[in-house]
């Protein structure tokens, strides 16, 4: 069972959390349009004397944003489809090292996913339930104010691992980049230079709206990787770890090919695997025009169908070209030569510098909102003095830590699981208690299921934090 663990986590974590947290709290006027009086609300509306007659109305279902359900499709893929993929084919690996362990790894993903989906839904029919418009507020709305800042504080630090994960793919893919051109240029020195080149300069910026445009181009960039390690795969370039292009790599990684197949995922190195980014579901169910239930169920389904499936092409193709040898930043395995892949390493490079002060802006204002900062005495010095000393914390982690599984496997066990199958259960379990008599007979056994879940998620967690720790020894 421990493989099974490892793999898990890392799937649990594979998703840094963006801008979402912020987003959720700032939204504009128009995603927050009443019902008309004739509006169906859905099977969980809370009776809560507090509620006025206006939050009666509002987020009921049916009303809504102006986010077409394809607009939110897109954008819920390319939310949860984040650079944390690129460290699952290692989750595959620390259970197997035979292509054939890529089928039980499949089979989890899409179990996972699914069960991350439903939560995901679920956070979204809280925000009927309650009329709260951000993670923190379903919380409030639902188990009280009093113990709200624990998921502000699980958010922010999730993002803080996001923040550091970026950080870590950025050191790693620009100096293979100056490899690539010849230069010699170490992971360490590249890191520093581009924090204070560029990453400083943007995460200064107090206005981000112009660089909005550019996180487009990270589902692009991750669409042509997947798209490249499939050919690099299927034309046999790296099938030899004595020749070819695996030649050009560190002998510990080149391809690796045993014969621990689809039965070794029953041995205890599994559980390193998804987390969905929910706390970044009641942004998407305001957004979404006519929001019912009916339309948002359908809209996380579609979205998550594909994202699963997306995850599963980039851990297989990964896992099937380098098997055990295969590295928690799986470009890191393919050769500085091979400019296919170095395309990729461009594309995925692009794509993080310019999102990377997004998802920087979401955990700086979180932790000036959970020290309840008002808004008024954010002045442009306080702001860049915690920007600096945030920016200088991330950059000597990701200077000392080299392991991206890490990262996002104990970020994904801990924080990671608990908003993704801890906190929705709870939530939804005091809203069905508040409810009272008038709660039906099928929300109270759903209770039981969600609960069942976050049991599952407290299981997984403890023991990925417990391995991925232990990889630090």
């Amino acid at each position: 069972m421990k493989s099974i663990q490892v793999f898990l986590l890392l799937l649990v974590s594979a998703l840094p959390p963006t801008t979402a947290r912020r987003h959720s709290q700032h939204l504009p006027s128009s995603s927050l349009k009443s019902l008309p009086s004739t509006a169906a609300r859905p099977a969980f509306y809370k009776n809560d004397s507090r509620t006025t007659s206006t939050e009666a109305r509002t987020v009921r279902g049916g009303g809504g944003g102006e986010a077409t359900m394809s607009n939110e499709m897109f954008n819920m893929v390319k939310a949860v489809v984040g650079v944390g993929v690129l460290s699952l084919p290692a989750g595959i690996a620390a259970f197997g090292n035979a292509p054939s362990a890529a089928i039980p790894a499949a089979a989890l993903i899409a179990t996972i996913g699914s069960i991350a989906a439903y939560n995901f839904s679920l956070i979204g029919r809280l925000c009927a339930i309650t009329g709260a418009a951000s993670y923190r507020g379903a919380w409030e709305k639902s188990v009280g104010a009093s113990t709200a800042w624990i998921p502000a504080v699980s958010c922010v630090v999730k993002t803080f691992f996001a923040v550091l994960a970026y950080s870590m793919v950025l050191g790693d893919t620009f100096s293979a980049l100056f490899t690539t051109l010849g230069m010699n240029v170490s992971r360490e020195v590249s890191l520093v230079g581009l924090t204070l080149v560029v990453l400083l300069p943007l995460c200064l910026l107090k206005n981000l709206s112009s660089l909005a445009p550019f996180s487009l181009a990270g589902i692009a960039g991750m669409l042509y990787t997947a798209v490249a390690m499939g050919i690099r795969f299927l034309d046999g370039s790296y099938s030899s770890p004595d020749s070819g292009f695996a030649l050009d790599v560190a002998e510990s990684l080149r391809p690796a090919i045993g014969d621990k197949g689809a039965s070794a995922v029953f041995s205890s190195n599994a559980f390193i695997l998804i987390c969905m980014l929910n706390f970044n579901a009641p942004k998407f169910y305001l957004e979404l025009k006519d929001n019912t239930i009916e339309r948002w169920n359908t809209v996380v389904a579609t979205s998550f169908g594909i994202s699963i499936l997306f995850f599963i092409g980039i851990a297989a193709m990964g896992f099937a070209t380098f098997g055990g040898a295969s590295n928690g930043l799986i470009l890191n395995n393919y050769s500085t030569k091979d400019s296919l892949m170095g395309f990729s390493r461009v594309a995925v490079a692009f794509a993080l510098v310019f999102t990377y002060p997004l998802a920087f802006v979401g955990c700086r204002d979180g932790i000036l909102e959970m020290l309840q900062v008002p808004k008024e005495e954010r002045t442009d010095a306080k702001l860049n003095n915690l920007t600096y000393a945030i920016l200088g914390v991330v950059t000597a982690v990701a200077l000392k830590i080299t392991d991206l599984s890490f990262i996002m496997s104990f970020g994904g066990a801990t924080l990671g699981n608990a908003l993704i199958y801890v906190y929705p259960a709870i939530m939804f379990r005091s809203a069905v208690k508040n409810m009272g008599d008038k709660a039906t007979t099928a929300q109270k056994l759903e209770v039981i299921l969600a609960m069942a879940f976050a049991a599952l998620g407290i299981g997984m967690g403890t023991i990925g934090a417990k391995m991925a720790l232990g990889k630090l020894k």
